[in-house]
């Protein structure tokens, strides 16, 4: 969200308990406290992102490009393809598109 330059300044005062609070539920989504403070203001919540299980699906997705380099260079080298190698690679791809669709649909019905 880009801020205006044309910005109100509103103070708040909070007591030490609250301050602390807010610094303690800041921090737990990675958020500076003047941060959290707009955005739960302006949104009314955060919603934090696990990123963990997208990391795994790029690794997933590395591991088949560097499959399909490696299979598109021995057939430039000799004009042919190994059936085992397409096969496997095949195999790959299709476990990684069965663990994207099983992850959308656990994070869909979820509402994570």
């Amino acid at each position: 969200m880009k801020r205006s330059t044309k910005g109100r300044r509103k103070e708040v005062t909070f007591t030490p308990e609250e301050w602390e609070l807010v610094v303690q539920r800041a921090a737990s989504v990675s958020l500076k406290p003047a941060t959290f403070i707009r955005r739960i203001s302006v949104n009314g919540s955060i919603t934090v992102t696990n990123f963990s299980e997208v990391s795994r699906l790029l690794n997933g997705l590395r591991i088949i490009g560097s499959n399909i380099n490696q299979l598109a260079k021995k057939a430039n080298e000799i004009n042919s393809v190994y059936a085992a190698d397409y096969e496997k690679m095949k195999e790959d791809y299709d476990s990684l598109c069965r663990y994207l669709n099983q992850s959308l649909s656990t994070h869909l019905s979820t509402g994570a």
